[in-house]
């Protein structure tokens, strides 16, 4: 199968930058400038097209009439540094202000940070800071700051580059000042040293750096991320700092987190009492909270209470508000909501759009989600980004409908929003469902070549189409080519080819297999056991099914309603009915597990074969009792084992008899 015309694109890599080139004038004495440098200054702020604008700022560069100052490069740099496809070409005017000897200035070399920053380039921001002096510019403690504030918003950990930056900055002399320490604070939470910032808090003010807000939120927000909410309290009152709005905040948020909401409700209490106004990020976390439990009638009732109170709802609010709808599957509520949004001037952001996108698409309404998106297209403050497209291509690939999530893909790329991981991933797993193995395995290559390389995730999305699509042989071999991308095959991965193998009657494979992992000491899952017995339990092997349940007992492994349903299938298919009845009735009498019709099937399909139809019209009688309803397998394995028994007219009798009194 190919990709029709017009679709072919989706292998396509992002539109390359645009060739940059100036001339060199080092050589030459410099022109009499004879256009302002202001007329340039203001014909670049005022073009909004990034491509024009610098093909503007190459065309004045190539003429004699204008000789690009510090001002000019600095609007063309910042320009660049909004569109994160442009970055390269911020290195190439660096250089060229380097040849030229223009001097880079510390707000200049700050902007081209910030572009790293938004780019996610924190290794290429490092790099080019142990360069800053070729450029003219001598490091400074805001610099510094921001370069810290990089390192730390990237979502690899670069905790100990973060250290080493902070040591050499002390070597050069300066003095940190409470924005240098609020980073680091911040650092030591994001990588669970919370104690190590409590301790910075007290060398700040022996350093005579008084912590602010800020300081003191930080540490309190680290301590509930880190389920020391009580403990976070304590410090509040420690510090003196409980009736900092943004300090109750985080711990609303913390008590949030462990789904305290009467404690919640308690603090709020508290605020109002003590003369502390809950704000928007107050209330929008407790409704954030109850929409992501579902409980969207008392989400309604906080969002009344904060409009009663006279604090306006953002964005944020109203996302929550209709992420809670979706999630209970009240998408006419949720569009109404958003539409209220709208309607009360609040503008929405892109969090909130995709939140609606992800709605629409999780409710089967993906060309509505394709509607709005081209709503954001046209909405020059709030664009499409690739948590956007990403979704869009998902609900695409959860119809299977690879046109769409083409097309959706090709937009994406001729806008110049570069593809993340996630949509990566995701268009490979609707290749696959389309049994395109050829493209989904080529789309992995080029996320080398992209520069966003495949995670263990994309490997065992491609290894579950291979495996669905009888390529077992081929999964295998994808297994092994795994290291050579820097992933490992996980547990998951094992459990994919496992259950390719069965289905695949690759008995002897699967068994070797399950002995490598044994040999290698892998810690199995619930999953690897439960495809382990139900393996085994297609072959008859039923006696192999109980002895996997005894390791996986043993292993702390806590079997799931899967497994129920696998174990007592294998006690009924030998006879041993009396038995899987007890186990059933211990999981029901516990409540450790729900058990479901299957169990309660197979256990009537043991009564009727080794037990007798009189056994299995009282265990029918006990289900529904219970509340628990045969399905249509039920009822044909009762007629079965009916018309076995008792000849042609019995069954019908008795099931009459059922009915009656059901």
């Amino acid at each position: 199968m190919y990709l029709k015309d017009g679709y072919s694109l989706v292998l396509k890599h992002r539109k390359p930058s645009i060739p940059f080139v100036l001339p060199t004038r080092h050589l030459e004495p410099p022109p009499s400038s004879s256009i302002p440098e202001p007329h340039v200054a203001q014909a670049l702020r005022r073009e909004s097209d990034v491509t024009r604008a610098l093909q503007y700022f190459q065309h004045v560069a190539t003429s004699t009439a204008f000789k690009h100052t510090p001002l000019t490069y600095h609007i063309m740099i910042e320009k660049l540094g909004s569109s994160n496809v442009e970055i390269d070409n911020i290195h190439y005017l660096l250089q060229q202000m380097k040849i030229e000897g223009v001097p880079c200035s510390e707000g200049l070399f700050i902007c081209v940070l910030n572009s790293y920053k938004r780019a996610g380039l924190g290794e290429r921001a490092l790099k080019l800071f142990y360069r800053i002096k070729e450029f003219g510019c001598k490091p400074t403690v805001k610099i510094y700051n921001h370069l810290l504030d990089v390192l730390v918003g990237e979502a690899e950990n670069r905790f100990h580059v973060i250290g080493a930056v902070y040591e050499n900055m002390k070597g050069d002399g300066l003095e940190p000042n409470v924005f240098t320490y609020n980073i680091l604070l911040k650092a030591l939470c994001k990588n669970g040293k919370v104690d190590g910032a409590c301790k910075l808090l007290v060398e700040m003010s022996k350093r005579g750096c008084v912590p602010d807000k800020v300081s003191y939120t930080t540490v309190v927000a680290g301590m509930c991320r880190d389920g020391r909410v009580d403990e976070a309290r304590e410090a509040a009152k420690r510090y003196g700092v409980e009736s900092m709005v943004s300090v109750c905040n985080a711990l609303v948020c913390g008590l949030c987190k462990e789904g305290r909401i009467g404690e919640v409700f308690g603090l709020v209490n508290e605020m109002v009492e003590k003369g502390i106004d809950p704000d928007v990020v107050s209330y929008s976390s407790i409704i954030s909270c109850l929409s992501d439990i579902g409980e969207v009638e008392l989400s309604l009732a906080v969002f009344g209470q904060m409009v009663r109170r006279g604090c306006r709802p953002n964005a944020h609010t109203f996302s929550s508000l209709v992420k809670g709808h979706f999630f209970r599957g009240r998408v006419g509520e949720a569009v109404g909501l958003w539409r209220f949004m709208v309607l009360e001037g609040v503008r929405p952001n892109v969090v909130a759009y995709n939140t609606l996108l992800y709605g629409l698409c999780c409710n089967g309404n993906v060309d509505n989600a394709v509607m709005v998106c081209n709503q954001m297209e046209k909405d020059w403050f709030c664009r499409p980004n690739v948590t956007t497209y990403s979704t869009i291509v998902h609900g695409f690939a959860q119809a299977g409908d690879l046109q769409g999530a083409s097309e959706t893909w090709n937009r994406m790329i001729d806008r110049g929003v570069r593809p993340n991981v996630v949509v990566y991933t995701t268009m490979v797993d609707v290749l696959c469902k389309n049994s395109m193995f050829d493209q989904a395995y080529r789309l992995i290559d080029n996320m080398v070549s992209d520069g966003c390389p495949p995670t263990v995730v994309t490997f065992n999305t491609f290894i579950k189409g291979l495996c669905r699509g009888g390529r077992v042989q081929w999964a295998l071999r994808v297994v092994d080519e795994m290291q050579s991308y820097g992933c490992f095959p996980d547990i998951r991965s094992y459990n994919e080819l496992l259950d390719g193998l069965f289905c695949a009657n690759g008995f002897r494979e699967a068994c070797e297999l399950i002995r490598d992992l044994e040999e290698r000491k892998v810690e199995l899952n619930s999953v690897t056991y439960n495809t382990i017995m139900c393996g085994f339990s297609s072959q008859g092997m039923q006696e192999l099914v109980l002895q996997v349940l005894g390791r996986m007992l043993v292993t702390g492994v806590e079997p799931d309603t899967v497994t129920v349903n696998i174990v007592i299938y294998a006690y009924s298919k030998l006879g041993k009915v009396k038995t899987a009845i007890q186990v059933l009735d211990k999981m029901t009498a516990e409540k450790e597990l729900c058990s479901d019709i299957i169990a309660h099937t197979s256990v009537l399909w043991g009564i009727c074969n080794w037990l007798s139809i009189e056994e299995a019209v009282v265990y029918l009688n006990k289900m529904l009792n219970s509340g628990i309803f045969p399905n249509i397998v039920t009822w044909n394995v009762l007629v079965r084992g009916f018309f076995n028994k008792l000849g042609h007219m019995g069954p019908i009798r008795i099931l009459d008899d059922i009915l009656g009194n059901g």
